[in-house]
């Protein structure tokens, strides 16, 4: 092994793994965004809070959960923390249902 590669391999392996962590973070993105859809169309159909709240839940226990009725819609905002290497990250998905199950 040549001294560049001893120098230069492990600038490799961190963006790597960084890479692998962006990509891990933005799944879990893309889950924040399809609960938060999930618990709006719940609610939006007339569904309890506990209904959204298991929806959220299922998908990550320690997402949060917070929900906004402008008017004829429901819209919900999940957060969650995605970690990538020793950084922390926020994470959050909002959708919007009508409210047509009243």
């Amino acid at each position: 092994m040549t001294a560049e590669v001893a120098v230069a391999l492990p600038a490799f392996v961190l963006v790597v793994l960084l890479g692998l962590g962006a990509l891990g973070a933005g799944a879990r993105a893309v889950r924040m965004q399809d609960a938060a859809a999930d618990a709006a169309r719940a609610l939006g159909r007339g569904d309890s809070t506990a209904v959204a709240v298991a929806a959220v839940a299922a998908t990550s226990p320690t997402a949060g959960l917070a929900v906004d009725r402008p008017g004829e819609l429901v819209c919900v905002t999940v957060t969650d923390r995605a970690r990538i290497g020793v950084i922390d990250l926020p994470v959050q998905g909002r959708s919007c249902a009508l409210t047509g199950g009243r």
